[in-house]
């Protein structure tokens, strides 16, 4: 089975949803083959690189509502990470532009390393209050994954990459993706937002059954024909369908 997840790592329920699905895959019986692949989507693709508003500002500008009011909002959504087993610090978050980290994430992929590498950002920016746009700040990431620091660097000087993630964007916009996170299971079945375990974990039931009982390929030779063909053990036959 294979799970794509449309996501950004400044969204709040990005994070909630990917730990809430990684705790349905432990009980999944299949869990061993079941690929997951995160896609790259910005919230705010105008965000600046460097913020000059904390949090509340930027969330209270966006949206059109007061401080107040905002600081309520994440409360609730704090209480939600943490019952997720996650800790999130609004107080000293930085939001910033995340064109930059993703390029990262698509040369991580190459060499393994691109889901662990989008958990380090993720608890880089909701946890540890990292500005994760900062050259540094992403060589010290990637490093701790694994990632060679001079390969690293290269990539972070370049547009190495853009094109991917715009792909990626590209695809979300062809498919219908108006908010993430955003679930496609087997390019068929799609879940959006950060569902409750139960439901991800019917989800994977769901399409796991129906992947093991539908045929690849449907036939197309017309009834009574004639087949002819050869196998990769050197018979040739002629059958009839």
């Amino acid at each position: 089975m294979k799970i794509e997840i449309w996501s950004d790592f400044v969204c709040p329920f990005c994070y909630i949803g990917k730990r809430r699905l990684e705790q349905s895959l432990e009980t999944f019986a299949n869990r061993n083959d079941v690929t997951v692949e995160f896609k790259s989507y910005q919230l705010d693709p105008n965000a600046e690189e460097k913020p000059d508003q904390n949090m509340y500002e930027y969330l209270a500008k966006t949206k059109g509502i007061p401080i107040e009011q905002v600081k309520q909002m994440t409360k609730q959504i704090e209480k939600q990470a943490a019952e997720a087993g996650l800790i999130y610090f609004f107080d000293t978050m930085q939001h910033t532009n995340t064109f930059t980290a993703h390029r990262l994430v698509k040369y991580a992929e190459r060499h393994g390393k691109g889901n662990e590498l989008v958990e380090k950002l993720m608890y880089a920016f909701f946890t540890d209050s990292q500005l994760i746009s900062d050259h540094n700040t992403l060589q010290s990431i990637a490093t701790d994954v694994g990632l060679n620091k001079e390969a690293v660097a290269s990539v972070l000087r370049s547009s190495d990459y853009a094109k991917n993630v715009k792909a990626d964007q590209e695809q979300a916009r062809e498919i219908g993706v108006q908010g993430v996170p955003f679930f496609v299971f087997n390019e068929k079945y799609a879940l959006s937002g950060a569902q409750p375990v139960d439901v991800f974990s019917q989800a994977l039931d769901q399409v796991w059954q129906e992947a093991q009982t539908e045929k690849k390929l449907q036939s197309l030779n017309p009834k009574g024909s004639k087949t002819t063909y050869c196998t990769d053990e050197g018979c040739c036959e002629i059958d009839e369908e």
